[in-house]
């Protein structure tokens, strides 16, 4: 049984030094019920909205839009989006970075990724041999966003879009997809 649930009471067991933790869970009843007394597998996170399907084929039908106009590629599209718009690859609290040869070869290969996203700074440093480094932050895929970071991305690819003169959603379209999302996966709020 997997679901969603609150932490309501975290207690200290004296005998075996061990937490005892009170959830209020969504789920049937009976079902916790028949889990009383066994051992159970546990895992315990912060409950993230993931964001809906038509969010995500909004967005691929903005970024392809947005491609057609500039005479670029698709993936280069939305490598660009996730430079401007998207989340950075964070891993025990640190940005996670790359170091790759600061050739035309390089930046034309990470432009066109489609299984990666990283974004180039301005960090340059010579290696062996005198070939030059450029450093670049790894990003997190849009397949991994919640509804809060897919919202930003839509929001940032739509503004890039209407500067285009593409036409997009009206605003309060886009505010009702993002929100219908919310109530299928988080009824209570």
């Amino acid at each position: 049984m997997k679901c969603v649930g609150t932490l309501k009471a975290l207690s200290l067991n004296w005998e075996t030094k061990k937490p005892e933790v009170t959830l209020e869970v969504d789920a049937n009843a009976e079902d916790v019920e028949r889990l009383k007394d066994k051992k159970l597998s546990v895992e315990m996170k912060q409950y993230r909205r993931k964001r809906s399907l038509d969010a995500n084929s909004y967005y691929w039908v903005i970024c392809t839009k947005i491609a057609e106009a500039i005479g670029q590629s698709i993936p280069w599209t939305h490598n660009h989006m996730l430079r401007k718009y998207g989340q950075i690859e964070i891993i025990d609290g640190k940005a996670v970075y790359l170091v790759i040869p600061d050739t035309e070869t390089a930046q034309s290969r990470a432009d066109e990724a489609e299984t990666y996203h990283m974004k180039p700074t301005s960090q340059v440093k010579e290696g062996k041999g005198g070939i030059m480094y450029r450093t670049y932050m790894l990003l997190r895929g849009s397949h991994d966003y919640n509804t809060e970071e897919m919202s930003h991305l839509i929001d940032g690819a739509v503004s890039d879009a209407k500067d285009l003169g593409i036409e997009t959603l009206p605003p309060d379209e886009i505010k009702r997809m993002m929100e219908a999302y919310g109530k299928k996966h988080n009824p209570k709020g």
